[in-house]
């Protein structure tokens, strides 16, 4: 075998690797996210909902939430309908717009989400610990990356253009 027949043979085995581990890595965080959001007794997508309304400068409207989610308009209300129901969001008339609705975390449970994290963060940090600052950004990129090409996973399998 010649040593580029060897390379070649060698970056297919690494990249058979990382699909493998890739699709471990996804199952490994769907369950873990199963397991918060049954922790706080919240379905998954509200969970994620609700952190990334934490992630947001302030409050949003539905309809930005759909955005956020990639959900209709409609079952981001019904998603918004149980998050307040079960106290974990507000919704309020906005001030400078009164036909519009805008919803915003409840401190006091975004103050408990965040102490969750706390206390589960530990781990993610020692995991990260043992990469240089190089690795950080390679890693940081991969995952910007990764979000980017999920939410155009995303559209495509929502609108069944596979």
């Amino acid at each position: 075998m010649t040593q580029k027949a060897r390379a070649v043979a060698d970056r297919r085995r690494r990249m058979d690797e990382l699909a493998e581990v890739s699709r471990r890595h996804m199952a490994a965080y769907v369950l873990f996210n199963q397991a918060l959001a049954d922790y706080l007794r919240l379905h998954p997508t509200d969970l994620q909902c609700f952190n990334l309304l934490g992630l947001e400068p302030g409050p949003v409207t539905t309809g930005r939430i759909a955005e956020m989610t990639g959900l209709t308009t409609g079952s981001a209300t019904r998603l918004v309908d149980r998050l307040e129901q079960a106290g974990y969001v507000t919704r309020d008339r906005d001030t400078e717009d009164r036909r519009r609705v805008l919803v915003a975390p409840v401190p006091e449970r975004m103050a408990e989400f965040g102490e969750i994290w706390r206390r589960l963060d530990g781990d993610w940090y020692a995991l990260f610990e043992a990469y240089g600052s190089e690795d950080i950004d390679l890693l940081t990129s991969h995952m910007r990356r990764a979000v980017a090409l999920s939410t155009a996973q995303i559209e495509r399998l929502r609108t069944g253009t596979l």
